[in-house]
């Protein structure tokens, strides 16, 4: 088996199929890559068992084959060889020899029988989507999903699929965020998966480098991205999504409206001054001031005035500034609009222009 690519070709390729890998694995071929040639197409696979990432490159022809090779060591002989470079693998007994000009590498392989795979599954549905659509619905929302919660089925992505939309979700307890987008599906009613966030992340990496449409294809285990020269399938987590609509507040009686960068930059710079570890920064709302301060334990504090359209009474709340300038950052309007009841209940944030997307976030005593 040999294979004969200039790198700027087989850089991304091999760069990608490596991010699936772990670092530290259970079982030495899963530090490997697997690669195969088949006529005129080489494909390249990894995974971590619960993550597998498949791409092909076109390539001349060759004999057909497939062994596995350390996918970080390949990585990084790519990498550090010239741009122009061509590279050449060509594997021989146990052994698989990189070459490009003057530069000679062997590494040690594992069998291509050895490599597991997730596998096929039959889909409970498929259907055909815009990659922007599904890129935006991702961005919009994966930030508030927990980080190693003991609440396993918060550390990941809800998709919720019916037949007029998707929507996902994600929470990790103190905030949440939701993202609606109308798509005509034929799902056969209303479907919920939880991705893990390893696939949140690397479905997100493939749709940054996909234009136009990509396939989806949702099993009752199993969830899989098909782009037109790679494809991503997921296992899904086991579990059952808290009832998100529940914590969605009804529309609040005090609405502000505010520049989102001018807040959002008034908020970054109190934050400098905030606990380390609890974030917490006051809002005061007075007339049309916001006024946000902040203070540590070293007794210092910073305190900013911003400009906002506001008419209900005063009002001080406390948040965490990092879940609010989160939010800021992923809005994309020029204005911000805030909702709140009260001093004690979550405030909803969303774009005046689009609020197809949601974001909650509950106060915390200062």
């Amino acid at each position: 088996m040999k294979i004969v690519l200039p790198r700027e070709q087989l850089l991304p390729a091999i760069q990608a199929v490596t991010n699936v890998v772990e670092r530290r694995q259970t079982l030495p071929v899963l530090a490997n890559v697997l690669i195969s040639t088949e006529k005129e197409v080489a494909t390249l696979t990894a995974t971590d068992m619960e993550v597998e990432l498949v791409v092909e490159l076109q390539i001349p022809k060759a004999a057909d084959g497939a062994i596995t090779v350390p996918a970080r060591k390949v990585f990084d002989i790519c990498r550090a060889l010239p741009p122009e470079a061509t590279i050449s693998l060509e594997v021989s007994g146990n052994k698989a020899k990189v070459q490009s000009g003057k530069s000679r590498f062997t590494l040690a392989t594992l069998p291509a029988t050895e490599f597991p795979s997730i596998g096929a599954f039959q889909p409970l549905f498929e259907a055909d989507l815009d990659a922007r659509i599904l890129l935006d619905l991702i961005q919009s929302t994966q930030f508030a999903m927990a980080h190693q919660d003991v609440r396993y089925y918060l550390n990941g992505l809800l998709f919720e699929f019916n037949d007029t939309g998707i929507r996902t979700v994600a929470t990790d307890g103190h905030r949440l965020a939701l993202c609606d987008r109308e798509i005509a599906l034929d799902t056969g009613g209303q479907r919920q998966i939880i991705v893990p966030r390893k696939g949140v992340i690397e479905i997100e990496r493939l749709l940054n480098h996909t234009d136009g449409t990509v396939k989806l294809s949702v099993g009752t285990n199993h969830l899989k991205v098909t782009a037109p020269t790679q494809s991503l399938t997921t296992k899904l987590v086991d579990g059952r999504f808290p009832d998100y609509e529940r914590v969605i507040p009804k529309e609040g009686k005090m609405h502000v409206l505010a520049d989102r960068e001018a807040t959002k930059a008034g908020l970054s710079r109190t934050s400098i001054l905030s606990n380390d570890k609890f974030r917490g920064v006051r809002l005061v709302l007075t007339g049309d001031t916001l006024k946000a301060s902040a203070h540590n334990p070293e007794q210092e504090e910073a305190e900013e005035e911003i400009e906002v359209q506001y008419n209900g009474d005063d009002v001080e709340i406390g948040f965490n500034v990092s879940y609010l300038l989160d939010v800021l950052g992923i809005l994309k309007s020029e204005k911000v609009r805030i909702e709140l009841s009260d001093a004690n209940s979550s405030c909803l944030v969303k774009d005046p222009d689009d609020e197809r997307a949601r974001y909650v976030i509950m106060p915390m005593r200062l």
